[in-house]
């Protein structure tokens, strides 16, 4: 039903999401009505597909930020804190942010200084998005996600926007207990699947794997090193 979500504006598409049933529930309906896609995708923002954000980079398609955000759901709460491993544009960032207030924080990982830049001056188009990055409610940091961010955890929730090619270690060391995290995984080179890790109150680790799905690498930059 993804296909048939897109809309003419952003009230649209959320709308068709919820009719549906790729947004489930109020939180997150209301969350993603409260931030314009179209302050963070350059062409066709409502479109529910992928969309190019350059650096090699893409924005998720929406109904897969609809699935992120419902399988977190438990895990944000008034005062979480969440890394949003990939931030690309921002736009989940900013999402999640709302899912946590008012006093959550959410910190934006990514490679590429530019997408770092790019998120930040996204975010900084509404009144909100500037107010969150004034309080540091909202944190966009260069860095290699896959080593997660440490000085910022430990993590209620974790949000993986591109294909690892494992579960990395740092990520659920950094996880509180309870937590989950919610990433893509490449299989045998060619398959890659959301899985749902979930740290126990105990510290044990509880992988499910959820659905197919299409996600640009985990990587290093592409950009040439000096």
């Amino acid at each position: 039903m993804a296909w048939m979500s897109s809309g003419p504006t952003n009230t649209a598409l959320i709308s068709n999401l919820m009719v549906n049933s790729l947004i489930k529930s109020d939180r997150v309906k209301r969350a993603m009505l409260g931030v314009d896609r179209g302050h963070y995708s350059p062409a066709a923002p409502y479109e529910d597909t992928p969309q190019s954000i350059g650096h090699r980079a893409t924005i998720s398609a929406p109904h897969m930020h609809a699935s992120a955000c419902e399988s977190l759901l438990g895990h944000l709460n008034p005062g979480s804190r969440v890394l949003d491993v990939g931030s690309g544009s921002g736009y989940l960032t900013h999402v999640l942010a709302r899912l946590i207030e008012p006093d959550g924080t959410v910190i934006g990982v990514d490679h590429i200084q530019g997408l770092v830049d790019l998120a930040t001056q996204n975010t900084k188009k509404s009144e909100e998005g500037r107010q969150l990055l004034t309080e540091g409610r909202v944190k966009f940091v260069k860095a290699d996600g896959r080593l997660g961010y440490a000085e910022g955890g430990p993590y209620d929730a974790i949000h993986v926007g591109a294909a690892a090619a494992t579960l990395h270690e740092p990520l659920t060391e950094q996880l509180k207990a309870p937590g989950r995290i919610f990433i893509p995984i490449e299989e045998n080179w060619q398959a890659q699947y959301i899985y749902v890790i979930d740290k126990k109150a105990d510290g044990s680790i509880e992988k499910k794997r959820m659905y197919g799905v299409s996600y640009v690498p985990l990587t290093d930059s592409p950009e040439p090193k000096h």
